[in-house]
């Protein structure tokens, strides 16, 4: 059987246990230091915390130590690394390949170092090769490229034997991961050491090479959000272990949502393939019904999966979140602070303090609160850019996010419970034995009273009742067997138990079960092998390896690249393409001489604050690039 696991993201300690709580297997968070989201760092002390709630059910903590680190910085990495091994985690996600020789190494005082690798999807796995070479040199896991289709993942599977990952919700970056120098280029805040701008989310002008204006303030850049809910069984049979969700930055009630709505298609995936099973225990019970389409979205979009592009990839209008369309004005007060909708349908219900959008007549995206809604009546501060006939999104439900808010999920382990009846010198003695679904095993023994229960069966039936409740973390269960009365030769008789005697049998179940450690399935580990990995599968290790450190150049020197250079944050190499990507704006705007047959005007510019970025298209590969302006390339004409 193939574990599935469910990875959640989680900015602090909190939301880990919610992400936990509703059904995740596993969550990753940020150490205190090289953690590509540099707003996410959490102490140690809350990595250990956040571990101990994950490891009652099994679940696993993986830690982000995904920037690439300078020299100066290796040894403090390296003891950032033996603290998270302390804390209790369960793995690594790193993009420095120098973090192989520090594992190798283990800590200054002789402390070997035990934790799974994993390679983070800043490592830019998108071929075979690449996969392999990582593999080679000691990863336990590759978290691949989001841009690759099935039929690319099915080659990286049939390539290696070790775990698969891959992001399957949340927000996408343009460029091909690891590999985006536009904001280090800008704004000196390196994307590669978790201090991206987003410049991709900023707004530019298009023109081409004579100065024609072909798009005005839109965000040529920004992508929608990545969703493949409905594609999990197909990922699955490709070879994918680990279906991750992106947002470290979000907010606890859009990580609650997104998780709990994955969690339940894994379950139903599982249900109609057993040769799958999940990675961690529980049953989740109660909460709120998961809606992904009333949480942060760009609108969403498969990319690449089938292999073609398919629909729209952008979200040119705005880089936020439009929501759900809601309606369309229909009457509008004087000052523009009371509307009338006309909605989609009747079962568009709104609530005091939703929050709307709608594009403005010069074209940009305007947000505001509905403070009083009576029907399709809203109440608001005065919103000049409102107008009749406006179409309306609703990007903040209220009603929504206080049910997430109210309804908190509860897992549990489930625990089959069985209990013995025996008489000695006429007092009753009661045994029950628990065995939990990961397979531990507690056993209770008390003395009852030497009263027979009048009514056997009813006795049986209470004690039922009294035991199939739940207590700590566990929910208990009995079979059939358990409601005869046939015990230790006393046939058709048992003793009578009050509630509370049945009560401090399953609290003192749960009381013995509590203390032992879940029974955690086994996460695949490999030993770095940092030089004696298989051969770099380039003859050069470029600045788009991300080289920053000696121990990494010393890696890729025995893997036999033949010239290392060093990683764009340290040279600022002067003709770097500071971005390729699958994503092409020609393609989006439907002016590309390949598949539109338009009219081939050469490279295009953005222009935004007056710095202009120049895009050349790669059409034998179907990729774009993104540069620099340099004297050798003739700039737009006004």
């Amino acid at each position: 059987m193939r574990q599935i696991e469910l990875l959640a993201p989680a900015r602090d300690l909190q939301i880990g246990i919610a992400a936990i709580d509703c059904g995740a297997d596993a969550v990753y968070i940020a150490g205190e230091q090289f953690g590509a989201r540099q707003a996410a760092g959490n102490s140690m002390s809350d990595i250990q915390k956040l571990c101990s709630h994950a490891h009652k059910f099994g679940a696993r903590i993986f830690v982000t130590m995904n920037t690439i680190i300078y020299d100066s910085e290796l040894e403090q990495a390296r003891r950032q690394m033996m603290e998270i091994q302390e804390a209790g985690a369960d793995a690594i996600i790193v993009q420095d390949l120098a973090i192989l020789e520090l594992a190798r190494q283990g800590g200054p005082d002789g402390t070997g170092f035990r934790l799974p690798l994993h390679a983070s999807t800043q490592c830019a796995i998108r071929t075979p090769e690449q996969a392999v070479f990582l593999e080679s040199l000691g990863f336990s896991r590759l978290i691949l490229e989001r841009e690759l289709s099935l039929e690319e993942i099915r080659a990286i599977r049939k390539a290696v034997s070790c775990e698969l990952e891959f992001f399957v919700h949340g927000a996408l970056c343009v460029c091909y991961s690891g590999q985006c120098y536009l904001s280090e280029s800008i704004a000196g805040r390196s994307a590669n050491r978790g201090s991206c701008i987003q410049a991709c989310r900023s707004r530019y002008d298009l023109t081409d090479a004579s100065g024609r204006m072909l798009a005005k303030d839109k965000a040529l850049l920004s992508l929608k959000d990545y969703n493949l809910r409905d594609r999990l069984e197909e990922l699955a049979e490709a070879g994918i272990t680990s279906f991750k969700i992106e947002g470290r930055l979000k907010n606890a009630s859009y990580v609650k949502n997104v998780v709990r709505d994955y969690s339940i298609a894994i379950d139903s995936l599982i249900r109609n393939h057993p040769e799958y099973l999940r990675a961690s225990f529980g049953h989740v019970s109660g909460g709120f019904t998961p809606d992904t389409g009333k949480t942060f979205n760009r609108g969403y979009t498969q990319l690449f999966l089938d292999g073609k592009r398919s629909g729209q990839w952008s979200c040119m209008d705005t880089a936020k979140s439009m929501g759900e369309e809601i309606g369309t004005i229909t009457s509008l007060s004087r000052d523009k602070s009371r509307i009338i909708i006309r909605p989609v349908s009747n079962k568009v219900v709104l609530s005091n303090g939703d929050g709307f959008s709608f594009v403005s007549g010069s074209g940009t995206v305007t947000g505001f609160r509905g403070d009083v809604c009576e029907g399709m009546s809203v109440r608001c501060k005065s919103t000049p850019e409102l107008f009749v006939g406006a179409r309306l999104f609703r990007n903040i439900s209220a009603a929504f996010e206080k049910e997430i808010e109210r309804n908190s999920c509860t897992r549990m382990i489930d625990v089959n419970t069985h209990i013995n009846f025996s008489r000695n010198n006429g007092i009753w003695t009661v045994e029950a034995t628990a065995v939990t679904e990961d397979g531990r095993e507690a056993s209770v023994t008390f003395l009852a009273s030497d009263q027979d229960a009048g009514n056997p069966e009813k006795m049986l039936k209470k004690k039922k009742n009294q035991i199939c409740k739940s207590a700590g973390n566990f929910r208990f269960s009995m079979d059939a067997s358990q409601e005869s009365a046939t015990n230790n030769g006393h046939e058709g008789t048992v003793p009578f138990m009050t509630a509370s005697f049945m009560n401090s049998i399953r609290r003192g179940l749960a009381e013995k079960l509590g203390t032992m450690p879940c029974i955690s399935r086994e996460l695949m580990r490999k030993v770095p092998q940092p030089d004696s990995g298989k051969p770099f599968p380039k003859e050069d290790a470029s600045y788009k390896c991300n080289i920053s450190n000696r121990l990494a150049r010393e890696i890729y020197a025995l893997s036999g690249a033949k010239t290392i250079d060093k990683a764009y944050e340290l040279s600022h190499k002067g003709d770097a393409e500071l971005m390729r990507t699958k994503y092409c704006i020609r393609h989006e705007l439907g002016i590309c001489p390949r598949h539109h047959r338009a009219k081939d005007n050469g490279p295009l510019f953005l222009i935004n604050n007056g710095r202009r970025l120049v895009l050349h298209f790669d059409c034998r590969k179907c990729e774009m690039t993104v540069s620099e302006v340099t004297p050798d390339i003739p700039r737009p004409q006004k």
